[in-house]
């Protein structure tokens, strides 16, 4: 496996070099939104530890990970009054990762409804920050 690259853009994001729309946060987890959605509300969960993805994480990062997961699915049904959730995470290129940072895709569904294809097309920032704000109201439901 290659190893990690500490200049990718969630490392970067983590250490405060790159702005994010950050929902949630807690000591080993940091939640933002997808700039390129592939639906409204899709979201990001990073470990703030270092791993390129499942493959040679810590299981104690793997837990608060899943943890944090679970949480984003519940609040982003309710935010997004969504039929269901898909979570996605996708290991190395073969398998569909792009950036090589451990992180899971959080993404609301509805019956009848496709996902958008992946794009390179950056969401208009009130739109990304709407939808955080939408998620984050959800996450103080709890």
């Amino acid at each position: 496996m290659t190893d990690y690259d500490p200049d990718n853009i969630f490392a970067k994001i983590l250490r405060g070099d790159m702005p994010s729309e950050t929902v949630y946060e807690d000591d080993n987890t940091l939640v933002i939104m997808d700039i390129m959605p592939r639906v409204d509300g899709h979201a990001l969960v990073l470990p703030k530890a270092p791993s390129r993805n499942i493959l040679d994480m810590a299981p104690a990062d793997l837990a608060s990970c899943v943890a944090t997961v679970q949480k984003v699915a519940r609040a982003s049904k309710r935010a997004f009054e969504a039929d269901g959730i898909t979570i996605q995470h996708f290991v190395e290129g073969a398998g569909g990762q792009m950036v090589f940072h451990t992180h899971w895709h959080v993404l609301p569904r509805f019956e009848g409804t496709p996902l958008a294809p992946h794009s390179t097309d950056i969401a208009p920032a009130e739109k990304v920050k709407a939808n955080a704000d939408k998620l984050r109201a959800a996450f103080n439901e709890d």
